[in-house]
């Protein structure tokens, strides 16, 4: 199946290609949160500490988000169906490597590999999918492409706990072999050849600034577990900052083509959906990385058993989510926005009041409530951002929320192990045994920061406007990716 086009295709001819765009897309989603469940093994058996290893987390999300602008520019130089093949091979390798890594420096390094692989498949399949929707049909489609970004993070605690409990947690990598084999064939037999485009000279001055913005921050904040005041986490936090800005000046002087388009900011709507989505995203991670880590360490619970635990999410995510690209093409972003945050808020703060004393069934009721905020509002706003955006940089969106998404997500795991670190020493420090006393009023207090940070978000929520956009000026997302 080809086209040379770039037009819209029929619904009916959409079903091989969104297949082969969901496998490459899911395998690569599903590592953001693998490992999630597998850091207390991998801590142990490769003999590292929690605010070490939490770094194949966080280095995985940096490295997708350093390369996620880019894919504009490889799509338009190489072709974009051949960008996403490349992708997922070298997504592959990185698997390889992960599975055969003997320190936790080792694990953390392949990691990074597996990032800058898998880092532009996201953006060029939301984009090839929004390029050859029908304008009528956008919404419902592309809801249903948002099943595996929300699905796949909530599924890979499940497949991981699995393979760590029964296998080993290498096969939480060896499992990529064959699924990126199918993607990779699946690819090259049905994605359409969409026409490239000329490409401008890469942004060489913001791919080298941004690790060390991005990176600098994200160091500076897990190192802050030691202490606000240590040379690790000043430092860390100095190059982050002044990288950041330098970062800024160069992309907004930047004409052509820059990494990162931040000249959209200008858009007061935008702005304001943006800061929405990154306290989602924030939510989302957190609670992903911070509930199995509560009941592996604080409940009892084996790998597999936290794991499972997030199904409750995931099912209710893949409720929600293509009732809510049909709503969204009838109400607009703002009900949708408004209403997941509201479950969000409200499933944050009963998970902070569950002990680890009591019954796992009370996570039931909260994960699903964040499941369905989540499936509700999540491709509803990412609609929303594309079609707020000033109409002349509105193709250069999905790269700068795509990467700020990674970005902020790393914030949030980096962040969280802090204050985890912090406020158990502070309990300790009044008297309480660290297990589980100490460690869970820590935990208490992460759940609520992440409700209350959801509850500014909601009335951040309550000013976004449905922008009046026609069919015929349905933007143009897919020049992000080059297509």
């Amino acid at each position: 199946m080809s086209t040379q086009t770039g037009e819209s295709l029929p619904v009916r001819s959409l079903l091989a290609p969104l297949i082969a765009i969901v496998v490459g897309l899911f395998m690569v989603i599903l590592d953001t949160t693998a490992v999630n469940v597998a850091i207390p093994v991998l801590a142990d058996d490769l003999h590292s500490k929690l605010s070490l290893i939490q770094w194949t987390i966080t280095g995985y999300s940096l490295a997708q988000a350093v390369v996620i602008p880019m894919a504009g520019w490889f799509s338009d130089r190489f072709g974009a169906k051949q960008t996403f093949i490349v992708s997922i091979i070298l997504f592959t390798a990185g698997s390889i490597l992960c599975a055969f890594a003997g320190t936790a420096e080792q694990l953390i390094f392949f990691r990074v590999v597996q990032g800058l692989g898998g880092g532009m498949v996201v953006p060029i399949a939301f984009a090839m999918t929004y390029r050859i929707s029908p304008p009528e049909s956008v919404g419902r489609i592309m809801g249903m492409m948002g099943l595996p970004i929300l699905l796949a993070p909530a599924l890979g605690p499940v497949v991981s706990g699995y393979l760590v409990d029964y296998v080993s947690w290498t096969w939480i990598f060896l499992i990529n072999i064959p699924v990126g084999i199918a993607g990779v064939v699946m690819s090259a037999m049905f994605l359409p050849n969409l026409p490239k485009k000329a490409s401008a000279p890469l942004d060489y001055a913001g791919i080298a600034l941004a690790p060390f913005a991005f990176g600098g921050l994200s160091y500076g904040l897990s190192e802050a577990g030691e202490g606000w005041s240590s040379a690790k986490t000043i430092a860390g936090l100095a190059v982050g900052a002044v990288a950041m800005i330098l970062f800024a000046v160069v992309e907004l002087r930047r004409q052509k083509e820059p990494l990162l388009e931040l000249r959209v900011f200008r858009s007061i709507q935008f702005t304001r959906g943006i800061l929405v989505q990154w306290v989602m995203q924030f939510a989302m991670f957190g609670l992903i990385f911070a509930i199995p880590y509560f009941m592996q360490r604080l409940m009892g619970m084996s790998a597999f058993e936290a794991g499972l635990w997030t199904l409750p999410q995931a099912l209710a995510s893949a409720v929600m989510m293509p009732f809510s690209g049909r709503l969204f093409d009838r109400i607009g972003a703002r009900p949708l926005v408004i209403g997941g945050l509201i479950l969000i808020t409200a499933g944050a703060y009963l998970v902070s009041l569950i002990d680890p004393s009591d019954s796992p069934w009370l996570f039931l009721v909260p994960r699903a409530l964040i499941g369905f905020g989540t499936g509700m509002s999540f491709i509803a706003l990412n609609t929303h951002l594309i079609q707020t955006a000033p109409k002349e940089l509105v193709g250069r969106v999905t790269s700068l929320t795509s990467a700020a998404q990674q970005v902020v997500g790393s914030f949030a795991i980096a962040g969280l192990t802090t204050l985890l670190v912090n406020r158990t020493d502070h309990y300790a420090r009044k008297g309480e045994a660290v297990l589980p006393d100490a460690m869970s009023h820590a935990f208490h207090n992460a759940y609520q920061l992440i409700a209350i940070l959801a509850a500014a978000g909601l009335l951040l929520a309550i000013t976004l406007k449905r922008p009046a956009i026609e069919k015929a000026d349905r933007p143009a997302v897919v020049a992000d990716a080059g297509l």
